[in-house]
């Protein structure tokens, strides 16, 4: 544990900085101390700070894993399920592998290779999986572990694998290849047996033409010395084992895409190409028993009926008491090109077609029996589709499906954000659920879900966690994320305040996105008050209170005008703007409660002043959970769309909400419905602007049809700009500023370079109107040598877009990225980048703190804004909220990210918040209806005491200052040559810390105050946006970021965590008992086939077959066998583990054994009393008697 004394760190800052110095320009030493010094001000010391703050962090307490992966596989190719074990596997196009058992057990493993998955192949019942990649390898997993490994892994050299088969309860693995040989391994040791079936040998000599790639593999159910092999070109062959030799050989003119076996093992099933389906008797094996094309239509002069779309899979599955299934994917008929996917299930002469929404990888018919020759009795059907996987329910005549517990549904439209709280309120997950639970749907099968292996308990964390995605179609879902679990709670539709677009009034329309519009971009959730706000990508804000009761009611709307341009003419001489023009012109228009739009006619085809989306003006049914409270809509400016959010806050105790894009800032009072602030970014400074910009021309007053000026572009006087109430002084009286800034302080003239071309500002690019929010994945920017104007080289990003930090940014090459501050005198806009509301010392020597709004900005500047509230609750509703810029003005390096504030202890000090209550609530007595508010809540129960730490982290450097002194007591300089994407302050095992995620890949965590590297990892390489968009760290040590469009990936940073991730995960392997065969009779066992005389290991053993060529295969060892002791302990009990399993797998095969050898002893009694039954009964009969 390390002490930190401030009264040095000061004393040393007094002795080596002038006294009165103005400061400040880039902001920073690279050390502890190393501060900048502000206008205005000396680095005296911070009020009386306590002598030492004891910082409990260290490295220690840091490591980064991985904890568990969520939502549906992306990109899936392959699916297999244990019947016994009862667990799914799941394949992807980018080798990975799900492994899915009951809620709450979900495994993620990934080939090395990132290989395609062809196919999967459980040892039913052995806890082992064998996958076959696309690289032409076999791998063999062990399931026996909370992560599974690969044990052995098998790289053909000279063949392409197409389809294995491993019989029950073998372990001798069936591998066919692209040039038609099968191949055989042992499942044990991985080695290629000799015993090769060639393609030439299987087919007829008298065949000229090459059979094709092996399709199917299966061993006959009558007899496993019998294996069917089926090729593309429409050939089967049984080929003998024993013999070496084809038993029969069938010939049909289509392709074949999959063969089935009937369980008795006299027929079989193909499907083809030409979307037939073929029954075949062994006895008669020249042509097909039986051909149907399901879904032709049948000719009337007696034709074969029209060909269909392929079959690609049909399964052939027999019932006891009825008739079989016969269950196949595809076939549909040609003529109907707009049919969807579909599975088609025959039983009997009812064929039922059920159509999908996406196409269809793969479907598994699941049964009570693990044995291929038993009546299968099919229960369900496990259809794996491109986005979705289904489970449907085959013991109902309607064929429901199953209600999936599984969170595989989060992509259902594509997330374009994602937020993350963990240790929130207890109360709040079951509030949501119980609010989420009204609208599940009905119609689902009544049984439980099938896939059910597995074992999963709580483990040591308890405590609530929560994760909010937001989607492109303007939905919000709630997320119940605690004990590594993920349960869907609660789904908001955002897009319900808006009316639906008319097809085709999309030219005339307002808006800015022509797919999405309603896109979610940025959220900020309250969960002690419940408060919940988001930001659209149509430049909208929306801001949501939690009720338990529905209500019926108008939808309050307001409009904001937040524009800012720079004139393209030059003025040599600053325009005098009258000191107070008329007045109404500068109010932004205000919807009335009724939501009318306020819609201004402009000459031509020029928008102005309306918005991008119409609000519902009805009365609107808001059901239990989150109902709309107040919209607010950005409005088009003499022909200029809005330009999208950047930055978002709220605080339920201010009753505000405050927003900014790249040209300004808005503040608004979600309690009076009102705007109080309007202001272009550098209007913010005033006078108190660090960087001496060239003023520039405000752009001449335009007069449209209606009379309106537009005024909102020009720099007007911060007095003119602070009286931006959307109701006139009477109503609402004006928000003025104590400290108002003179008017020529507000005026800006343009350089001489700016050109027509750049009129939007370097900062602003022009609107990608093409650009869908659902298609927000491009790849990353690429790091750019710049060279400055001023010969100074940068290192900088472009083209972030579609990430909220940096849409204002995108084509900003040196601008926002550069480490050289010259390049912000060319830059005509700033955006707005964090916002932050907070009980602080808003100016110098201040001797209590006051509630402020700390405001960061692209240029790395930090603004502290003064908030008045009303003094007593009771006028909260009338008295006007006054909002004032405070004069103090903060410096970093890079756009600011995140804030945070310290007590003088070094504690977390939240931001006020009110304590929840319902809105709607019956009970409407006084004291219900009083607010009650918590003003701060640091941990520790002491006061504020007279000072407080401000951290400050940008994307290039991070910063803590002693406020009310404005001293910076640390600065650390994240990076030079990248820049971080996100950075959020978080508490750990009581402690706070500073966590960043860089683009380079790097998590760091900085301690607090004192800002010393505890952490630094190269972790993640940011391959996609989508990761850059998505990733957000959150409390005790935990993150998450979405790692396919389909995927949350969790991970956490802390030790404690990774030590007890074990004892958290499901385990895979349970176990189970292998069901018994059934007897089969004596005379069924006499006639019914010689299968159980079959011996694998005398026929593909090294004995028999010889070893295959070395160049065929090469064997490579896995780590998996370790890895699963290595979860157990390492050294010495690493090797009791080894032992003991060992012997549990020995002792479950004796076991084994026994019951084979009795059941083996009562069938030879059986058959020894049946003999003696026999030949009493003919003893004394004569031959001709018989």
């Amino acid at each position: 544990m390390k002490k930190f004394n401030f009264r040095k760190v000061l004393d040393g800052l007094t002795a080596s900085s002038p006294s009165g110095s103005s400061g400040g320009g880039s902001g920073g030493g690279s050390g502890a101390g190393g501060g900048s010094v502000h206008p205005g001000g000396t680095a005296g010391a911070a009020g009386t700070p306590r002598d030492e703050i004891q910082e409990t962090l260290t490295s220690d307490y840091f490591q980064i894993c991985k904890t568990v992966r969520h939502g549906f596989p992306y990109l899936p190719t392959a699916l297999a399920f244990d019947p016994v074990q009862k667990i799914l596997a799941i394949g992807t196009r980018t080798g990975a592998i799900r492994i899915l058992g009951r809620p709450g057990v979900d495994c993620y493993c990934q080939h090395e290779s990132g290989a395609a998955v062809l196919q999967l192949q459980f040892l039913i019942n052995e806890g082992a999986l064998v996958s076959a990649s696309a690289d032409d390898a076999l791998h063999l997993w062990n399931l026996r572990q909370k992560r599974p490994a690969i044990l052995h892994s098998l790289k053909f050299n000279r063949e392409r694998i197409t389809y294995c088969h491993l019989p029950f309860q073998s372990k001798w693995l069936y591998v066919g290849t692209e040039r038609g040989n099968t191949h055989i391994v042992n499942i044990e040791s991985f080695i290629l047996s000799g015993y090769v079936i060639m393609w030439n040998k299987a087919i007829e000599l008298s065949t000229k033409t090459h059979p094709g790639p092996v399709v199917h593999l299966s061993d006959s159910p009558r007899d496993e010395g019998k294996l069917l092999i089926g090729y593309e070109n429409g050939t089967v062959v049984l080929w003998d084992l024993r013999s070496k030799r084809a038993d029969l050989r069938a010939y049909y003119d289509e392709a074949i895409h999959s063969v089935a076996w009937h369980h008795e093992g006299k027929q079989f099933m193909c499907s083809h190409s030409d979307g037939s389906l073929t029954l075949w008797n062994l006895k008669s094996p020249n042509r097909p028993f039986q051909t149907t094309i399901p879904h032709g239509k049948i000719q009337r002069d007696g034709k074969k009926p029209e060909s269909c779309k392929p079959i690609l899979k049909v399964e052939y599955k027999t019932c006891k008491s009825s008739e079989p299934f016969v269950i196949f994917s595809g076939g549909l008929s040609y003529d109907k090109a707009c049919r969807r996917p579909s599975l088609t299930i025959m039983h009997g002469k009812a064929i039922t077609v059920l159509e999908m929404d996406h196409p269809i990888v793969d479907f598994l018919t699941l049964c009570e029996t693990p044995y291929p020759n038993e009546f299968q009795e099919p229960y369900a059907v496990v259809v794996l589709l491109e986005k979705d996987l289904i489970v449907v329910d085959l013991t109902q005549s309607n064929f429901p499906i199953f209600e999936n517990p599984y969170p595989i549904d989060i992509h259902e439209s594509p997330v374009t954000c994602t937020e993350y709280f963990a240790d929130c309120p207890p109360d709040l997950i079951p509030v949501l659920y119980s609010v989420g639970a009204k609208h599940k749907k009905q119609g689902y099968s009544n049984k439980e879900w099938p896939i059910s292996g597995g074992a999963w308990n709580l483990g040591a964390q308890t405590y609530p966690e929560i994760i909010i995605t937001g989607h492109a179609d303007g939905s919000v879902k709630f997320w119940d994320a605690s004990a590594i679990t993920l349960q869907m709670l609660y789904k908001l539709k955002t897009s319900k305040v808006f009316e639906k677009q008319k097809t085709g009034e999309g030219k005339a329309t307002a808006e800015i996105v022509e797919e999405d519009p309603f896109a979610v971009q940025m959220m900020y959730w309250c969960p002690e008050s419940r408060i919940f706000c988001v930001a659209g990508v149509s430049a909208y804000v929306i801001v949501y209170r939690f009720s338990k009761h529905e209500v019926n009611t108008e939808i309050s709307s307001l409009e904001v005008r937040l524009q800012y341009e720079v004139e393209d003419i030059i003025t040599p001489e600053p325009e005098i703007i009258p000191p107070f023009p008329d007045a109404s012109s500068q109010l932004p228009s205000l919807k009335s409660l009724s939501g009318s739009t306020n819609t201004v006619a402009c000459e031509g085809t020029m928008k102005d002043s309306i918005p991008c989306l119409s609000v519902k003006t009805r009365p609107v049914r808001m059901p239990p959970g989150y109902q709309a409270d107040l919209v607010i809509q950005l409005v088009w400016v003499d022909g200029e769309p809005p330009q999208q959010i950047t930055s978002l806050a709220v605080n339920s105790a201010y009753g505000l909400v405050a927003f900014g894009n790249c040209n300004g800032l808005a503040v608004v009072d979600f309690m009076q419905k009102t705007v109080l602030l309007s202001m272009g970014t550098l209007d913010l400074y005033g006078s108190s602007d660090p960087y001496q910009r060239q003023p520039r021309s405000p752009r001449k007053s335009k007069q449209f049809a209606a009379g309106l000026t537009e005024l909102s572009d020009s720099p007007v006087s911060l007095e003119l700009e602070r009286c931006k109430s959307p109701t006139s002084d009477h109503v609402n009286g004006h928000c003025t500023s104590p400290t108002s800034q003179s008017c020529s302080s507000g005026k800006r003239l343009s350089s001489a370079d700016v050109s027509k071309a750049n009129r939007r500002g370097p900062g602003r690019p022009p609107f990608r109107k093409a650009q869908s929010a659902a298609c927000m994945e491009i790849s990353l920017p690429v790091t750019t040598e710049v060279i400055d104007d001023d010969h100074n080289m940068t290192l900088s990003s472009t083209s972030l877009y579609a990430s909220h930090k940096y849409e204002n940014r995108e084509n900003s090459f040196s601008r926002s990225r550069s480490s050289s501050v010259s390049s912000i005198d060319r830059d005509s806009k700033e955006a707005i980048t964090a916002l932050y509301f907070m009980e602080s010392f808003a100016r110098k020597n201040d001797s209590a703190v006051s509630s402020c709004l700390w405001v960061g900005t692209g240029l790395g500047m930090v603004l502290i804004l003064s908030l008045n509230l009303p003094a007593s609750d009771d006028l909260r509703h009338s008295e006007p909220v006054m909002v004032s810029p405070s004069g103090t003005v903060l410096t970093l390096k890079g756009p600011v990210l995140t804030f945070a504030c310290l007590d003088c202890m070094g504690t977390l000090t939240h931001p006020p918040y009110e304590v929840w209550r319902d809105p709607h609530s019956a009970d409407d007595g006084e004291k219900t209806r009083k607010r009650k508010l918590v003003m701060h809540s640091p941990s520790s129960s002491q006061d504020m005491g007279d000072h407080q730490f401000a951290v400050i982290c940008s994307e290039k450097q991070a910063k803590v200052f002693s406020l009310p002194s404005q001293t910076c007591l640390y600065v650390h300089n994240i990076t030079e040559t990248s820049f971080l994407l996100r950075a959020d302050v978080v508490t750990l095992c009581n402690s706070v810390c500073l966590a960043c995620f860089c683009a380079n890949g790097h998590i760091m965590t900085l301690s607090l105050p004192s800002l010393r590297p505890l952490l630094d990892i190269n972790y993640l390489p940011v391959t996609d946006m989508r990761i850059a968009r998505t990733f957000c760290f959150t409390n005790e040590g935990q993150a998450l970021y979405l790692s396919s469009p389909t995927e949350i990936q969790r991970l956490t940073y802390s030790q404690e965590m990774c030590d007890n991730l074990q004892d958290m995960l499901g385990d895979l392997f349970t176990p189970v008992e292998t069901p018994e065969a059934q007897n089969r009779g004596f005379l069924k066992g006499l006639f019914g086939g010689s299968g159980q005389a079959f011996d694998r290991e005398e026929l593909f053993g090294e004995a028999t077959a010889g070893k295959a060529s070395r160049s065929l295969a090469q064997h490579i060892p896995g780590s998996g066998g370790i890895e699963g002791v290595r979860g157990a302990a390492g050294g010495v009990i690493g090797d009791l583990t080894r032992a003991r399993i060992a012997l549990d797998e020995r002792g479950q095969k004796l076991g084994e054994l026994d019951e084979r050898t009795a059941s083996m002893m009562a069938s030879a009694e059986a058959f020894s009393k049946h003999a003696h039954e026999v030949m009493l009964k003919y003893k004394d009969k004569k031959w001709y008697q018989f």
